[in-house]
């Protein structure tokens, strides 16, 4: 990887955010996929440390959490009590700001309570002032989030019900369920109501399925190392926020926090 020239490792990072699998991007690049890792290990540290660095003291006004999910080595009910602890199932926790649509941090790590703990009190350590936050009705938030932001926050959930699609063929299990009801529940301080919403990062998760292939449903791209899905979450964020101008902006969404004054290159993220 350390004889790789600037330009070659540019062309594959190119390549893997912009939802190319790793196999593809060894084809197009002519880089070996083994190589092609290691660099997205050594980048995705690069842009932990620019994601950390540089998300602090935010003012985001109304938040949307959500959580994406993913897989690591084998699908959670193929998992044995000798596999890795890695192996199984793996959430990615992500809010987003509605006004900037900045993503302020993320974390990896499984849908349990101490993981939802760890991920909120991050947030809460990087945001300023008093903020507005919705969630889904994932019970981890209903106490989490009033123990990490305390007074400084009006929290909302909104509960999504699903109906049956009412059909038994191939249309209705690649077919989304129909929203029978949507309630939402205020849980502390006095959230605005046409703020409580979660469009915009369930949004959000599509922008990731399509910028990080071993986030793809149905296929064989998914990440066969924590370590590497680590890496390459960190990547995207990195690139999302400072790289890539968001369309309803015109400017990304770095820009529009006021934590960046102009497009980053992506050669920034390598350096």
């Amino acid at each position: 990887m350390n004889r790789l020239s600037q330009d070659k490792k540019l062309a594959v990072i190119s390549s893997l955010v912009e939802g190319n699998s790793v196999r593809s991007t060894e084809r197009m690049t002519g880089v070996h996929r083994d190589t092609i890792c290691r660099l997205l290990v050594e980048v995705g540290g690069r842009c932990e440390q620019i994601m950390d660095q540089r998300m602090r003291v935010l003012r985001c006004n109304y938040l949307q959490i959500d959580e994406i999910w993913t897989f690591c080595q084998k699908k959670q009910r193929r998992v044995r009590k000798d596999d890795s602890p890695e192996a199984g199932d793996q959430w990615v926790f992500v809010p987003i700001d509605e006004k900037t649509k900045l993503i302020p941090t993320y974390y990896v790590g499984k849908r349990h309570r101490e993981d939802t703990k760890i991920f909120l009190w991050d947030l809460y350590r990087r945001i300023h002032g008093r903020t507005q936050i919705t969630t889904d009705g994932l019970n981890h938030y209903t106490a989490g989030v009033p123990d990490a932001f305390g007074l400084d926050v009006d929290f909302a959930q909104l509960v999504k019900l699903f109906g049956d699609y009412g059909q038994h063929d191939a249309e209705a299990r690649y077919s989304p369920s129909p929203i029978m009801e949507v309630i939402s529940k205020v849980r502390t301080g006095d959230p605005e109501p046409e703020h409580i919403s979660t469009s915009h990062v369930e949004r959000n998760n599509l922008t990731m399925r399509m910028a990080m292939r071993r986030f793809t449903r149905l296929t064989n791209a998914f990440s066969k190392k924590l370590e590497n899905l680590k890496a390459a979450c960190a990547l995207h964020f990195a690139h999302y926020n400072f790289c890539r101008v968001h369309q309803s902006l015109r400017v990304t969404p770095a820009m529009a926090a006021g934590i960046a004054n102009e497009i980053w290159p992506l050669t920034a993220l390598l350096a």
